[in-house]
């Protein structure tokens, strides 16, 4: 009589769901918890290289699920596949990343004046967080080449007009201001400073505006500086030209005038 023996069940697709599973719950309750502020960058950073590798240990499982279903005919199919499928949509934004990272220049402090950069407000910044120093004649090239669209405004209006204007279209944004807005009243130079969070991940961004006149026009430069990450992605110019953008609309809407860059 022939003995035909039982199917056995792959342990290793089990383990491939449960930690496919448990890195998708991990990654979203602290991408929520990082946007509201429940959760310190530097925490935040080292939970998302816990979560891909957890991710990356699903496929592993998954991988290995497989082999056993193909060759031994174990049970488990629906399991690794869930567990393949989970792990790969988690990490499917550190592909992203890592095809930025390899896109776009390795820069994290982005100005519209390199001879003179608007101040930052480093009385908040702590060891760990990235260095602030001048650019090197290779990263002035390199974000002129990558960013052309980042340059200062110039206005032939009054200075308060101007200032005005920074403060409304500031005034559209969720970004967390060093101190109240400066008045604007016997100023000829005035230096608005800010934290900013990326979009997806909301990574924190030193942001400095600077409003001043120069005898003949007003003279506005802008600066943005990723507090961590050696690369910013695009961030910083993003921000930077996205303000600037709006900034023109706002003082062409006000007073009719276009700006001179």
């Amino acid at each position: 009589m022939l003995e035909i023996s039982e199917r056995q069940t792959s342990r290793a697709a089990g383990w491939s769901r449960r930690t496919g599973a448990f890195s998708a719950v991990l990654l979203l309750t602290v991408l929520i918890g990082h946007r509201y502020d429940l959760v310190e960058t530097p925490a935040f950073l080292w939970v998302l290289a816990i979560v891909a590798l957890l991710a990356a240990l699903a496929l592993l499982f998954a991988g290995f699920a497989f082999s056993r279903l193909w060759n031994f005919g174990d049970r488990g199919g629906r399991d690794l596949s869930v567990g393949a499928l989970l792990a790969l949509l988690v990490l499917t934004p550190y592909g992203v990343a890592a095809y930025w990272a390899a896109t776009y220049p390795p820069l994290r402090d982005i100005s519209t004046d390199f001879d003179d950069p608007p101040a930052l407000d480093i009385s908040t910044r702590t060891r760990d967080m990235n260095l602030l120093s001048p650019p090197t004649p290779g990263a002035q090239r390199l974000q002129t080449e990558t960013y052309p669209l980042v340059t200062g405004r110039s206005y032939n209006l009054p200075f308060d007009s101007v200032l005005d204007a920074v403060e409304t279209v500031l005034g559209r944004r969720d970004w967390q201001f060093a101190a109240p807005f400066p008045d604007a009243e016997g100023q000829s130079e005035v230096t608005i400073n800010a934290v900013a969070k990326s979009f997806v991940l909301g990574l924190p961004a030193d942001v400095a505006i600077r409003v001043s006149n120069d005898g003949d026009a007003i003279i506005v430069d802008m600066r943005s500086a990723s507090r961590y990450g050696r690369y910013d992605l695009g961030d910083n110019a993003a921000r930077i030209v996205d303000f600037l953008a709006e900034l023109d609309q706002q003082v062409a809407g006000q007073v009719g005038v276009a700006p001179t860059e």
